[in-house]
C-alpha cells in the first residue's frame, strides 16, 4: 500500500508561508528528489493555483538556475490531484480535479500500485491528520520566526504522538524532520 506523506515547509514557530522560508539550491534539490521519488502530489485549491501559476512558466522559460529549473520539470511531470469545491477544471496537463470526497480519493490512491503520495497543502494536511490518513511527516523547519501566518497544526482534533525516523540538516540551518505516527 502506498504511504501518504505530508511534506511541507514551516518556520520555527510553526507557520506555513511560501514567502517566509529559505529557498536555495539545496532546498530545491531536496524537493526535486522528493517529487521524483513520489507517485502523486495532492493540493488544495489555493496551493494548486499558486503552483500552477508559476512552475509551468519556468518549464517553458527556464530561469538558468539549474536546481530551480530541475524542480520545475519534476513538478511538471508528477501527477497532481487538486481538491476544490469551487474549481470546475484544471489547466495543468499533469493535474486532475478530485471527483470524490477527500477520504474516498485518498483511500483509492493508497490502494493503487506505485510510489508514495505527497500532500503539499496545509489545509489538506490538517484534514488528513484529523482522518488519521497521514503515514509520514516530512517537515522542513526553517530557522526563521515569522511571528504570524497560517499555523500548520491548527484545528487538529486529536493528540497525535509521533516517532522520529530521521533528520536531514541543510547548510542554511533548515532541518528536515521525518516523523511517523505512533499507532
Amino acid at each position: 500500500m502506498r504511504k501518504v506523506i505530508a511534506a511541507i515547509n514551516m518556520t520555527l514557530d510553526g507557520y506555513c508561508d511560501h514567502t517566509s522560508g529559505i529557498v536555495d539550491d539545496e532546498i530545491h534539490q531536496h524537493y526535486t528528489e522528493l517529487l521524483r521519488q513520489s507517485g502523486a502530489v495532492l493540493y488544495g485549491r489555493i496551493t494548486y493555483q499558486l503552483m500552477e501559476s508559476y512552475w509551468p512558466n519556468v518549464v517553458k522559460n527556464p530561469t538558468g538556475n539549474k536546481t530551480m529549473d530541475e524542480f520545475a520539470v519534476a513538478m511538471e511531470n508528477i501527477p497532481k490531484v487538486a481538491f476544490s469545491h469551487t474549481l470546475k477544471n484544471v489547466e495543468w496537463a499533469s493535474a486532475t480535479l478530485a471527483k470524490r470526497s477527500i477520504e474516498e480519493e485518498v483511500a483509492a490512491l493508497k490502494q493503487q500500485p506505485g510510489k508514495d503520495i505527497l500532500v503539499g497543502s496545509r489545509s489538506l494536511i490538517i484534514t488528513l491528520m484529523n482522518m488519521h490518513l497521514i503515514d509520514e511527516f516530512q517537515l522542513c523547519v526553517h530557522p526563521i520566526i515569522a511571528g504570524k501566518g497560517l499555523p500548520l497544526f491548527a484545528n487538529i482534533n486529536d493528540r497525535t504522538m509521533l516517532h522520529l525516523i530521521k533528520t536531514k540538516t541543510f547548510s542554511s540551518g533548515v532541518i528536515a524532520f521525518y516523523y511517523g505516527p505512533q499507532r
